[in-house]
């Protein structure tokens, strides 16, 4: 197999047609990725920074605003290299290991929502058990767990990839996802089969768990005080918000990979951006804005109160 292969990017005689275009798309992309580092970055030094915050809550939070740094971080430097570049080509190791790491941190996400959801329903149904549940150890485990599970999963997809054969060397879209199965000789079963069992594992297993946990403070929030409702629903409203977006993303993934065919290629070009560009812009405004004691720093961060 040869070592390097054709990946298109931003081909400016296919993707988009008018070259002298590309510098506004690196200025505009560039922008973006500063604007999700910096505002990812503000949330986590505000949550390292202030005692109050070093709690398992928003701890969890801080992991998947890292997570978000990391998933931009896999895949904006190579665009805006490209972006600048006459060809746009990715060594088939550098493609893998984008792969690798776009999926670990998707499924990283997933399980941090899920250890979250189950902090929420340990604080909110047993709250006189909380310290003894949540204790340091337990944090720890659920912070180290979902980098941890999917990168073991991954690895064996990227060995099983490895060992395919490809006849496609040209991969229509920006960076190296799902879509690299299209370069197979011949589809692989066994990877297909593998594929249902990572989705299993690391997305609906999750996503049901979620879902339970939440379905159960619903209940004993329902017939409590209108206070355990309003603490119930001020910290697990933004959980709720970024599992549901997050969710909707990764379900678009599959589909304008399936449609890529059928629709013109700069549209699937602007498609396509979609998954690097809201989500990791989302996480933050949510968390900054719906969290009241991150939102209570952030203020004081940026409109300082005056001395009399």
């Amino acid at each position: 197999m040869d070592e390097n292969f054709n990946v298109t990017y931003i081909t400016f005689g296919g993707y988009v047609e008018v070259e002298k275009y590309k510098y506004a798309y690196f200025v505009v992309i560039f922008i973006t990725y500063i604007l999700i580092i910096c505002s990812n970055s503000t949330i986590i030094c505000l949550i390292c920074i202030h005692p109050n915050l070093h709690e398992p809550m928003y701890i969890f939070i801080a992991a998947l605003l890292v997570n978000s740094v990391l998933y931009s971080t896999v895949v904006y430097p190579k665009l805006l290299i490209d972006v600048l570049s006459e060809k746009q080509v990715i060594s088939y190791s550098a493609c893998l290991f984008q792969y690798f790491m776009f999926y670990v941190l998707v499924a990283s996400e997933f399980l941090f929502l899920a250890a979250m959801a189950y902090d929420r329903y340990v604080s909110i149904c047993k709250p006189l058990q909380y310290p003894t549940i949540m204790r340091k150890t337990t944090v720890t485990v659920l912070l180290v767990l979902p980098w941890l599970i999917p990168v073991c999963e991954l690895t064996l997809a990227v060995i099983l990839i490895d060992n395919e054969r490809f006849c496609e060397f040209t991969l229509p879209f920006i960076f190296c996802n799902n879509s690299i199965h299209r370069l197979y000789c011949v589809k692989s079963q066994a990877l297909t089969i593998y594929g249902y069992v990572l989705f299993t594992n690391l997305t609906l297993c999750p996503v049901v768990f979620i879902l339970f946990t939440y379905s159960r403070i619903l209940i004993i929030t329902y017939q409590s005080s209108p206070e355990v409702r309003k603490k119930a629903a001020q910290t697990c409203l933004p959980h709720l918000l970024v599992l549901i977006n997050f969710f909707l993303l990764m379900t678009y993934n599959v589909v304008i990979v399936r449609l890529e065919a059928d629709m013109p290629k700069t549209v699937f070009l602007i498609m396509s951006l979609q998954l690097v560009l809201y989500h990791p812009l989302f996480n933050p405004i949510i968390y900054g804005l719906k969290m009241t004691e991150i939102y209570r720093h952030l203020k004081n961060l940026l409109c300082p109160p005056k001395l009399n």
